[in-house]
């Protein structure tokens, strides 16, 4: 498979695993860990939308599906599935060091190793390709813009029936 176009695959593949797990296990909805609700309400301050920026803080401050798509990515490259079952326990972990209340990270490490095996197994992926892609959807949602993207994150949020009841 050609790498740039495997890259762009992978990045849209990493950034909805991602973002749909986060937004499903309700990041949007409230700050879960300190420094979250800070974190919202600076990004709402400068334009943003208070849901895309809960959600923000909450993957800034606690090892979410973003951390836990890319170390499963990680492990995956270095030990195959039982890397990415490593990376998940790994997540788990730092959520509990954190004092996280969910499981958006261990599930998106999960879901990510289920992921890469197939992709891996058949379709010619490899997982260098996911890890690249990985960091690509991570820089687009907290790279670029904080207001255009917690405005994306929040209209998501929305869709989902997770945007904040807050102000």
């Amino acid at each position: 498979m050609n790498e740039i176009l495997g890259v762009i695959i992978a990045a849209i593949i990493s950034w909805l695993n991602f973002v749909i797990v986060d937004t499903y296990f309700s990041l949007p909805e409230q700050p879960g860990v300190k420094g979250a609700e800070i974190i919202g309400y600076s990004i709402k301050d400068r334009g943003g939308d208070l849901s895309g920026g809960f959600f923000q803080g909450n993957i800034l401050c606690s090892p979410d599906a973003s951390a836990g798509t890319l170390i499963s990515s990680i492990g995956f490259l270095v030990l195959g599935v039982n890397g990415g079952i490593l990376a998940a326990f790994l997540v788990y972990i730092g959520n509990r060091l954190c004092a996280d209340p969910g499981y958006a990270g261990t599930c998106g490490a999960l879901t990510m190793t289920v992921i890469l095996y197939i992709f891996t197994t058949f379709f010619s992926f490899t997982a260098e390709m996911f890890i690249v892609g990985m960091v690509i959807a991570i820089f687009t949602i907290q790279g670029i813009s904080h207001p255009y993207s917690t405005k994306l994150l929040g209209q998501i949020a929305a869709k989902f029936n997770r945007s904040t009841k807050f102000e």
